[in-house]
């Protein structure tokens, strides 16, 4: 049985994609998500990683908090910490959390919580179109940008730099948490 943000995700991709009048095949081709996954997760057979819909939202022309913002369906300007919605990648247990309100645009503030261990990779396509900052609150954070590696400890902030492949890992025994402020770039 498909969890209510798995299904209201579902729901938010298919409609995104056929609004922008894109044929599965067309949203494969600028994702590079395979058509049968994205009919996966259009349909709510699977619970989609953040790697995924990361590429899927950039493919769509919206950050990742948009994405999941509109599966929330919430347009307040004030969202209390308890009803700050939570999304866990299934295959990592990356831990994300839309801190700004979701009508808050252009900017957007989201905490994520790394697990001891865990990598997070992200293609460059997925934030092209964003200006980021991360500030670790705490822990340690590793993050590739293409060839260098930021070595990042509690109250460190790094502005990234233009669009490269990276990773997110944690290092360290203990979770990292950080937070990503970001901004769509004037196009």
């Amino acid at each position: 049985m498909t969890d209510p943000l798995t299904a209201r995700l579902a729901a938010t991709v298919h409609a995104a994609r056929t609004s922008r009048g894109l044929s599965a095949v067309a949203l494969a081709e600028q994702s590079g998500v395979s058509r049968a996954m994205i009919g996966k997760i259009e349909r709510g057979d699977v619970q989609p990683t953040a790697a995924l819909l990361a590429r899927l939202s950039a493919a769509l022309g919206m950050t990742l908090s948009e994405l999941i913002a509109r599966a929330e369906g919430d347009e307040r300007r004030l969202v209390r910490a308890a009803e700050q919605p939570v999304w866990v990648d299934p295959e990592t247990g990356y831990r994300r959390r839309a801190v700004s309100p979701a009508g808050g645009r252009p900017l957007e503030l989201v905490e994520v919580e790394l697990p001891p261990g865990a990598e997070v990779p992200l293609a460059a396509g997925t934030y092209t179109f964003l200006h980021q900052q991360i500030w670790v609150l705490d822990g340690q954070l590793r993050f590739h940008e293409g060839t260098e590696v930021h070595e990042l400890a509690a109250g460190d902030c790094l502005q990234l730099g233009p669009a490269a492949d990276c990773v997110f890992v944690n290092p360290g025994p203990l979770p990292c948490r950080y937070l990503v402020a970001l901004v769509k770039r004037a196009t």
